[in-house]
């Protein structure tokens, strides 16, 4: 195989391959069967993030179900899984925040030309460099600012304003609001 047909071949969609191999009804109910498990986190988590980003539920929904369809189209192993991740709800809210729903956009569209260049120039493999505390960092960060956004549903506040974005004043926010706790929202919060 010369190089410029090697490189053809890794470019491939996976579903052309499995295709052509022949995908039969005991394949189809072991690939329903994950796309079902998947679809159980990625649709809730897809309405989250649509909410994040301050549009409707419904919208997420959608990207979440085109996105998993052109994965499974165009990706390139047989085991893809694609779908949200709960880490971007964060990096969506303050991209929407400070840039609007353009500026979303915009940053998806870069990132997507980003993550394209690294695989097209091989660089994939570099992600061992970063030191496993950075990377616990940045998820116990994340996993503190998904708490802190969802405290005063949770618990049932209703804050004077609107809630503030960066977490030490959203906490000093939801301390104030304390005493409007609602016993009923909590009971469900704690029941689910």
């Amino acid at each position: 195989m010369t190089d410029g047909t090697a490189r053809a071949h890794l470019l491939r969609p996976k579903l052309a391959t499995v295709l052509r191999e022949g995908y039969g009804a005991g394949d189809f109910h072991h690939d329903l069967l994950a796309a079902l498990t998947v679809a159980v986190v990625a649709l809730p988590l897809s309405m989250a993030i649509a909410v994040a980003s301050g549009v409707s539920p419904e919208r997420g929904l959608i990207t979440t179900i085109i996105g998993g369809f052109l994965v499974s189209a165009l990706g390139g192993s047989r085991h893809q899984i694609g779908g949200p991740a709960g880490a971007f709800i964060v990096l969506v809210a303050a991209t929407t925040a400070r840039f609007g729903l353009n500026g979303l956009l915009v940053c998806v569209l870069m990132s997507g030309v980003l993550i394209t260049l690294v695989g097209a120039c091989r660089l994939g493999s570099l992600i061992r460099h970063i030191p496993h505390a950075v990377t616990v960092g940045f998820t116990c960060g994340i996993a503190i600012t998904i708490f802190a956004s969802q405290i005063h549903d949770f618990l049932g506040l209703h804050l004077a304003g609107a809630e503030p974005g960066p977490l030490l004043p959203r906490l000093a926010a939801l301390w104030q609001a304390a005493p409007s706790l609602d016993p009923d929202a909590l009971a469900i919060g704690a029941g689910s």
